[in-house]
């Protein structure tokens, strides 16, 4: 495993006054990649998403209410299907939680998550649609 984050996903509450905070408020320009119900800020390598609370918690499988969940997932895209699947034995054989095993998902990915031993989120994904340059970072519009 390469040691770099991809995505930071923000679980917000009201996506509409997320937007207008980060757009407006702050200036930031969403990324062309964004669709109706996520918006990706490109942020230099590393993207901030804004995801609807209850939608990450039901991608990542755990309860969006009295599990401790932080409502922050981080992510660690994959060049490949078969990276996907070694990055969650290595972080499982380092003594994290396996909390969805990867599979084929929604957006046409396929993706899992591990939950560290403080309890911080991190998914796991192969991302077709997303070019990743030789640092492993991710190259949005």
């Amino acid at each position: 495993m390469e040691q770099r984050l991809t995505l930071i996903t923000l679980g917000v509450h009201d996506l509409s006054r997320s937007l207008k905070f980060y757009e407006q408020g702050l200036g930031w320009k969403r990324s062309a990649a964004s669709q109706e119900g996520i918006a990706f800020f490109s942020l230099g390598g590393i993207v901030l998403s804004l995801y609807p609370r209850e939608s990450l918690a039901e991608d990542a499988q755990v309860p969006a209410a009295g599990s401790g969940f932080s409502g922050i997932t981080l992510a660690y895209n994959a060049r490949d299907r078969a990276e996907v699947d070694a990055v969650l034995q290595l972080a499982e054989n380092a003594g994290a939680d396996i909390i969805k095993q990867a599979q084929d998902v929604f957006w046409g990915g396929y993706s899992g998550y591990f939950r560290d031993p403080d309890g911080h989120l991190f998914e796991v994904a192969h991302n077709p649609f997303w070019e990743l340059n030789e640092r492993g970072e991710v190259v949005l519009e």
